[in-house]
């Protein structure tokens, strides 16, 4: 009998979901980009310790193995899967005598005399699990199995410490994976020991407000008592609680996800989406940076967090993240990112900004600019939005959970059912959810939508037919004999709305879409890679204004122009979608300490009104997004 809460929405295997249309646009720049080429020159995963080299053994090679085993099996590529193939024969015949799998001797200071740390092994959890899914080879669950009693042993020896201990909810997801596998109830016992001797992030949030509710100051802390303010670490933790609640059964540690979200993003939280954090937890300004590792754990909890709780509204915080400030921190092509982004960001350059605690090269576009952990980690971002497209429900249904072009193929009831869904979403209006075949005696199924909370307007045909069931904020469900050829269209008009910012700025948003002013720049090429010249380090210089105010606050006559995403889809030179708005100069606003000052709370505007184009912040590389508003 499983002692785990059921899940309120469970994840298809990895291979029941491929990408259409522009998300799959996406992901082959991916594949032509770093994800698809790092291994064949960067040192910390083409010399590996994992797989037998003298480099880095620690967490940046399960790193990006957590983001090509999804990619290679997304596309269906052969020449990545060859890649990630490597990866997983090398991590089993890593294996020791007592069940550990990889490194031993490579961990984080910190750690004392026995330097085996266990939490590259958390990711090492998550990509041999989508590995197991899309492959089912037979070696994983007992590999795994082996080394999670190895992590057990451990733990009654020496506790969790450092990055494990802040970082234990992603043991215990990975450890009820196995579990359900296998039924070893012995699993469970690990798993309460993880949470255990793990941080307590529900005390942490209880006195929030009170101690971190502004930019933080840890110049004078010590490591361990900057851990639970690092902004990857907090990316991480508001899943933590949840996850455990399926062990304790505790209604109040799911209710204590939500709060710290809420917390989180009330007191740190960004137009883009994001808490701010330039590596610890910054406040909200919008100069403030946003770590790309933070993002993509972001992503991935917000997605656990869906499939544990099953709440529609975590859609629309996924989505605002995934299309506005994943793509942002990525160079088009993928062969850079940036260490921090920033929501206004007029200048990318090596500067000393108004950073917590980064380094002056952390806003460039680069190989590994202040630091290599985003190089590694950024890759599960976009393959894991398609893979949790759409979820089984507990009455054997199907919930289209983050909405994209893509196609699902699955048994449902035992029957196998395939379904293409066609859209420019969220660069357009409109689903085409298309019943492609139903093979077998059950056709009769729940199927549900979710309709975004913004979509005020939203309506639904079931072939051509109007049908309620289009409430904001929550699921349709259309339970009905579904018949091959059945389409279902779910219209959700985009208006441009805006949302208040602090200092009393201003952010446009369309859809999900963050909409910001984009600013033409020089690209100065600071330094290209050796092996790969592809890779480069890149400083970006405005040379345009960018210091404008919203001329009204209304929008009620703004105009959206579509047009079909281009193969790159967030290319700046062809935007999907455009809205022209109304701003005026306002002079007074200029840069402090190598970053746009705040935006001026009472501006003084000049000039007479002028038009200009704002375009989805995913497709900018300078940009204001929050903007003053004239008087």
């Amino acid at each position: 009998m499983n002692q785990l809460q059921p899940l309120a929405l469970r994840p298809l295997p990895l291979g029941s979901i491929r990408p259409r249309g522009w998300m799959e646009n996406q992901l082959r720049v991916q594949a032509d980009g770093l994800t698809g080429h790092l291994d064949e020159f960067w040192p910390s995963v083409a010399q590996s310790r994992w797989i037998g080299g003298p480099s880095e053994g620690w967490e940046r090679g399960p790193y990006w193995l957590d983001g090509i085993v999804p990619l290679a099996f997304l596309l269906d590529s052969a020449r990545l899967k060859t890649k990630a193939q490597k990866w997983v024969d090398a991590i089993l015949a890593s294996q020791h005598e007592d069940g550990w799998l990889g490194p031993k001797d490579d961990a984080h200071e910190g750690l004392g005399e026995d330097d085996r740390d266990p939490w590259p092994l958390f990711v090492v959890f998550k990509a041999l699990i989508q590995w197991q899914e899309a492959t089912n080879d037979e070696r994983i669950v007992p590999a795994l199995q082996r080394c999670a009693h190895s992590i057990g042993k451990l733990l009654h020896e020496k506790p969790l410490a450092v990055w494990a201990k802040v970082r234990w909810g992603d043991l215990v997801w990975g450890l009820h994976w196995i579990y359900e596998q296998t039924g070893d109830e012995r699993l469970l016992a690990v798993a309460r020991l993880a949470h255990d001797q793990g941080f307590n992030w529900k005390e942490h949030f209880g006195d929030f407000a009170q101690r971190y509710s502004g930019k933080t100051d840890v110049k004078t802390w010590t490591e361990d008592e900057k851990l639970p303010l690092h902004v990857v670490n907090n990316s991480m933790a508001i899943k933590n609680d949840a996850v455990w609640s399926r062990q304790s059964r505790d209604g109040s540690d799911q209710k204590s996800s939500f709060a710290i979200l809420e917390k989180l993003l009330r007191f740190h939280g960004l137009a883009n989406g994001m808490h701010s954090g330039d590596e610890h937890l910054a406040g909200k300004s919008p100069v403030q940076g946003v770590e790309t590792c933070a993002v993509v754990e972001f992503l991935f909890s917000l997605e656990v967090l869906l499939s544990i709780a099953g709440d529609a509204t975590l859609g629309d915080r996924i989505e605002r993240v995934a299309y506005n400030a994943l793509p942002a921190a990525l160079t088009k092509d993928m062969w850079g990112r940036q260490y921090d982004q920033q929501p206004n960001q007029v200048w990318c350059s090596h500067a000393r900004r108004d950073w917590v605690s980064n380094n002056a090269d952390s806003n460039l576009f680069s190989l590994e600019g202040n630091f290599g952990c985003c190089t590694a980690n950024f890759h599960q971002g976009w393959p894991k939005i398609v893979t949790n497209a759409w979820m089984r429900t507990p009455d054997d249904g199907l919930a289209f959970c983050l909405l994209q072009p893509c196609a699902v193929s699955t048994q449902v009831r035992g029957s196998a059912v395939e379904i293409e869904v066609e859209t420019n979403y969220p660069f357009g209006e409109t689903l085409l959810i298309r019943i492609v075949s139903i093979e077998g005696d059950a056709k009769t199924f729940p199927l549900r939508v979710r309709i975004p909370a913004w979509a005020r307007a939203a309506s639904a045909t079931i072939n051509g037919e109007d049908v309620d069931g289009t409430e904001i904020g929550t699921w349709t469900r259309w339970n009905r004999e579904w018949k091959s050829g059945d389409i279902i269209e779910v219209r959700l008009p985009q208006s441009v709305r805006v949302e208040e910012r602090e200092n009393e700025a201003a952010t446009l948003l369309c859809g999900p879409l963050v909409l910001a002013l984009p600013i033409a720049g020089e690209t100065i090429v600071l330094r290209e890679n050796a092996l790969e010249p592809r890779a480069k380090d890149l400083e970006v210089r405005p040379t345009a204004d960018w210091n404008f105010a919203l001329n009204s606050p209304k929008v009620q006559n703004i105009e959206l122009l579509h047009s079909a995403p281009a193969a790159t889809p967030f290319s700046p030179d062809s935007p999907p979608i455009r809205a022209k708005v109304s701003v005026r100069s306002v002079p007074e606003w200029g840069l402090l300490n190598d970053s746009a000052a705040p935006p001026p709370s009472a501006p003084s505007c000049e000039g007479e009104a002028r038009e200009v184009e704002l375009i989805p912040y995913g497709s900018t590389i300078l940009r204001i997004c929050e903007f003053p508003v004239c008087e």
